[in-house]
């Protein structure tokens, strides 16, 4: 007998990681909140396109108010909601799941001490997705960009316990995922969350902002300034917390630290000028805005600038993020090319 697999939330990611491990025989159920979405699932199935070619698998799919019908309890769940909602999430899928199960958490941010906090640290997984670009717009049907058949060419999947051990139950998850991209189990969780906070902070609410997609996120040297200035800043508070950053974008943690040395930032500029993709692609929270939805600013760029207050190194990027962003989501700023000088001269350039 297998696993049964519970993912709590059906966006992007989830619908993803749901479909290919469906098509891999797993039992999978999936559990959203948007009803379109759910009948769409449970009509006509899952469609995944893109780099990894392009399917339709049957799949279960579930309200959240049909939960209630759940007998056999999962062995696992993902927890894939964004970040915001991982609170409540957790507290109503805990119920679902067996009394020895346990919770991996498919997300943004730094959510792994809230889950933890929940169900019990020892019950909690972190899984950091990294450099994976997926999209969901239209119900059914979750997309992922890049060229078809291409070998991505690094490792996307990191399964790590909050312990630091590497388990049995972390090289399962690994080797289930194996089956989409690579994954490997890591001793290193929070170097690895870090790393990939710091990646989604220095991207995200500025494609969001700005409309901007990372083509011409590469080509523009002011949002090249202030994304190496957004990794600079979250790499010197990592580092000052003491955590073991893996490499962030393909370079080290402390090549970013030291961005304001002249020919360390020379060689960033040009790492960055061709890292625009082989798509023009809105990143996770440019899409969110485009959809109407609140942003994941506050547990990214936030997170990022609350820890550096707690070590004593300052954040005037992503301060100056935070504040734009909140403009964005409450509708007083729209989306616009416009935002990125507004950045600049809120952090002093």
């Amino acid at each position: 007998m297998g696993d049964k697999i519970g993912i709590m939330g059906a966006g992007a990611l989830g619908c993803y990681v749901g479909a290919f491990l469906t098509r891999e025989g797993e039992d999978v159920t999936f559990l959203d909140m948007w009803p379109e979405h759910v009948e769409t699932m449970r009509k006509k199935g899952l469609r995944a396109s893109g780099s990894q070619g392009d399917f339709t698998v049957p799949v279960k799919a579930m309200h959240l108010t049909d939960a209630q019908k759940i007998q056999d309890p999962f062995d696992f769940v993902f927890i894939s909601m964004k970040s915001y909602d991982t609170e409540w999430a957790t507290h109503f899928i805990k119920r679902y799941v067996k009394p020895d199960g346990y919770f991996v958490s498919l997300q943004n941010c730094w959510n792994d001490p809230l889950i933890g906090s929940i169900v019990g640290e020892d019950r909690e997984m972190g899984c950091v997705a990294s450099h994976i670009e997926v999209a969901l717009w239209e119900p059914g049907h979750v997309n992922r960009g890049g060229e078809v058949g291409r070998d991505h060419g690094h490792v996307v999947f990191r399964v790590g316990e909050q312990s630091g051990r590497i388990t049995n139950r972390a090289k399962g998850v690994a080797q289930k995922l194996d089956s989409i991209d690579a994954a490997y189990a890591t001793d290193n969780l929070w170097g690895e969350r870090w790393s990939k906070l710091c990646q989604n902070g220095m991207g995200n609410a500025i494609s969001a902002m700005s409309a901007m997609g990372s083509q011409d996120m590469a080509q523009d040297p002011r949002c090249r300034l202030i994304r190496i200035q957004l990794a600079k800043e979250g790499a010197q508070v990592g580092l000052a917390m003491g955590l073991n950053i893996v490499d962030m974008n393909g370079k080290p943690a402390q090549m970013w630290a030291d961005a304001d040395k002249g020919d360390v930032y020379e060689e960033l500029d040009d790492f960055m000028s061709r890292r625009g993709g082989r798509v023009n692609w809105l990143a996770s929270m440019a899409q969110d805005v485009k959809k109407g939805r609140r942003s994941e600013t506050d547990l990214m760029n936030g997170r990022i600038a609350e820890k550096g207050r707690e070590v004593g190194v300052p954040t005037p990027f992503h301060d100056a993020i935070v504040v734009a962003m909140h403009g964005i989501d409450d509708g007083s700023i729209k989306p616009s090319p416009a935002t990125v000088d507004m950045i600049l001269r809120a952090a002093g350039r």
